[in-house]
């Protein structure tokens, strides 16, 4: 925001109100200057870095879709160059972005994690956006971007022994990691018996939750079961 900030509860709220004004970018930069100020997050400034961040990543990735979609079907060598520019200049950004969410995780919100909840959450986060970059790096750079997200979502998992199976959080690392397993690393096998453990041994226990976790962690049971229908469909 145009106004000066100084502390981290100014930079709190400017974070909450970009969000409100849906102005991500803003958001961002403040979420970035709260993690700055002090590295220990609470759940709520946890889901509010998340948000920042996954917000602006993702309308970068909506876009690198789009443009690669049009240069695939482009017949015109000239325009073709120039939308290969174009399509650089938005993954740049996207890169960028990624590179600075994972840096923040490794410098600072990792190493102040106060429990298992938080690690998992922040290693989860770290291999999403390697992901992202996995998405459309090729070659060298792509391999190593695997690589580390495969590390990022091993040590999630490893943290995860400390939750309940129905945890909400447990099961978006799931739905993640079983989503990274098929789309980028193409192993369809692992992808799906990942996703059915998870669904499996979630789904006896959601009796005992209370109603706003059985609400959360119900949403992420559903996207479990859409994705094992379409990909034991697609075998």
């Amino acid at each position: 925001l145009a106004y000066a900030m100084t502390t981290r509860d100014d930079h709190l709220f400017a974070a909450k109100l970009a969000e409100t004004a849906e102005r991500y970018d803003e958001m961002q930069e403040a979420m970035r200057s709260v993690v700055l100020a002090d590295a220990k997050l609470n759940a709520e400034e946890r889901s509010l870095f998340s948000a920042a961040y996954k917000h602006v990543a993702a309308s970068r990735r909506s876009t690198a879709r789009m443009i690669s979609d049009l240069e695939n079907k482009e017949s015109d060598s000239t325009n073709k160059g120039k939308i290969k520019e174009y399509r650089d200049k938005v993954e740049t950004e996207l890169e960028q972005i990624c590179n600075d969410a994972i840096e923040l995780m490794d410098k600072h919100l990792i190493p102040a994690c106060p429990d298992a909840e938080a690690k998992v959450f922040f290693y989860k986060l770290k291999g999403d956006y390697w992901r992202y970059l996995a998405e459309f790096h090729k070659d060298e750079k792509r391999q190593a971007d695997c690589d580390k997200g495969m590390e990022s979502y091993t040590e999630a998992k490893a943290a995860c022994a400390e939750l309940d199976k129905t945890n909400a959080l447990r099961l978006g690392l799931a739905l993640n990691m079983s989503v990274f397993y098929y789309e980028i690393l193409q192993d369809q096998e692992k992808a799906i018996a990942l996703a059915q453990e998870a669904f499996d041994e979630a789904v006896d226990e959601m009796d005992n939750l209370s109603e706003s976790a059985y609400k959360e962690s119900s949403s992420i049971l559903q996207l479990l079961r859409d994705n094992l229908a379409q990909w034991q469909k697609a075998e």
